[in-house]
């Protein structure tokens, strides 16, 4: 009886293990793909920003157009670098969540296959309990009931021992994997914002050396010329045009190569260091090949 008493003691600390590994990792698959679709909402926002930046650039003045072009690439950049945030969230974080849920359901079952043999040892202990106090000259019931006990006591110690192992291999499987998860989406979140922080840098000293006193010189030379002061200097036309060395770059967000291969990113994952080579940012893919939402 001490025995039994042992092995639900046993079995109450496994299916509390699996019960909590079930809890968390349930939550934190769902939570982490959440965020991973959040994350991907706001690189299409991003997109959209770029555009609009684009299009408001091509009605301004020749200083501040290619101001606002020349920082609407370096934010294009940025929305690359979150799109390969996005991807490998995706495969190191989300999915190894998800694979837990198979894994889980196989220990429900072992658990379950256990609970079945302990219970019938215990039948067979209360069947001769019952059988003693019945019929306690029935030699022949009475050692037909032990062997049944003995046998069902074995098979249930054989159980226990095996269940001990795929739970014990279970356990450090498990805090493995959450570990290396959560190192994986540290790794990832710090590519990109060591990345992203290059690129904003970057926008902002384009945006800090605009040359505001020359747009407005334009500007008044054109109120100056509609007026008929034509000893005015000459005015640039705001509209964009074929001519215009800044007009034929206008689209170039919109026309990059595809992103550069996934080993270039896993690269980075290992380097977080020397970050100011300009040739290492990724190239842009085409808008109409990324999906709006990555699987949840």
């Amino acid at each position: 009886m001490n025995t039994i008493l042992s092995r639900d003691s046993q079995v109450r600390i496994m299916e509390t293990t699996v019960a909590n590994a079930e809890k968390y990792f349930g939550l934190f698959c769902t939570l982490m793909a959440a965020y991973t679709r959040k994350t991907a909402k706001l690189r299409d926002k991003s997109d959209l920003l770029v555009k609009q930046i684009l299009d408001y650039a091509n009605t301004e003045n020749p200083e501040l157009r290619n101001t606002m072009k020349r920082f609407a690439e370096e934010l294009a950049k940025v929305q690359d670098y979150r799109q390969a945030e996005v991807e490998r969230l995706e495969m190191k974080v989300v999915e190894p969540l998800k694979r837990y849920g198979v894994q889980l359901k196989q220990m429900r079952t072992e658990i379950k296959r256990f609970n079945s043999v302990r219970n019938n040892e215990i039948k067979q202990l209360e069947k001769l309990e019952r059988l003693r106090q019945k019929s306690p000259s029935d030699r022949h019931t009475l050692s037909q009931a032990e062997s049944n006990v003995h046998k069902a006591s074995v098979d249930a110690s054989r159980t226990t021992q095996q269940l001990e192992e795929t739970i014990d291999e279970f356990q450090k499987q498990k805090l493995t994997d959450i570990q290396k998860i959560f190192l994986d989406f540290v790794t990832v979140e710090m590519v990109f914002h060591a990345k992203a922080l290059e690129v904003y840098s970057s926008a902002f000293q384009i945006l800090t050396d605009y040359d505001l006193e020359r747009d407005m010189e334009d500007f008044r030379a054109k109120l100056h010329s509609a007026s008929g002061n034509y000893d005015a200097r000459p005015v640039s036309s705001t509209n964009p045009s074929s001519s215009l060395p800044w007009s034929s770059s206008s689209q170039s967000i919109h026309s990059t190569p595809q992103r550069q291969e996934e080993s270039e990113y896993d690269a980075e994952e290992h380097r977080l260091q020397d970050f100011s080579d300009p040739e290492e940012a990724p190239t842009r893919r085409p808008r109409h090949s990324r999906t709006n939402q990555p699987r949840s």
